[in-house]
């Protein structure tokens, strides 16, 4: 057991939204310490949204985040020789950090050329409540609700 909690740390928001969602986001995009190639990777992939639907690229990324966020999963838990999938409530931080993750993931599996490009899609098409990372999410609750028996083994 943990003596004490690690401190939160404080994310600075970002210079064009002024949002920490979107700070916390291209950190999570971010590969061998280049933030600044993120974050043109992240403004190119919202000036695409912009063009393409007309409307506020950040609200549409929150949106998209939002359906991506998963609100249970389901945990492994060893009782008497077996193996149960016990499906736990998620707390909201991590809600939030799977939902990027799940986004960025999906955005590099996509085809397309360049992060931005695809990023856009993803983003797109998980506003709209469609694409992998929306997928993966529904996926996830089918699987807590098909595990809903053992619940009560609560990890």
């Amino acid at each position: 057991m943990r003596k004490r909690k690690p401190k939160k740390r404080f994310i600075a928001p970002d210079p064009r939204y002024n949002d920490p969602m979107v700070t916390q986001f291209v950190n999570n995009m971010m590969w061998e310490g280049k933030k600044n190639v993120s974050y043109g990777i992240f403004y190119d992939a919202m000036d695409k949204i912009e063009s393409r639907s007309g409307e506020n690229p950040h609200d549409i990324w929150k949106k998209a985040l939002e359906n991506a966020m998963p609100a249970v999963e389901v945990r492994s838990k060893r009782i008497g020789g077996a193996t149960f999938q016990i499906p736990t409530e998620i707390r909201p931080s991590r809600r939030l950090s799977i939902g990027m993750k799940w986004l960025i993931r999906f955005s590099r599996a996509r085809s397309g050329k360049g992060m931005a490009e695809k990023l856009s899609a993803e983003i797109l098409a998980a506003s709209k409540g469609e694409g992998a990372s929306v997928k993966r999410r529904e996926d996830t609750h089918r699987m807590a609700e098909a595990n809903r028996a053992f619940a009560h083994f609560k990890a």
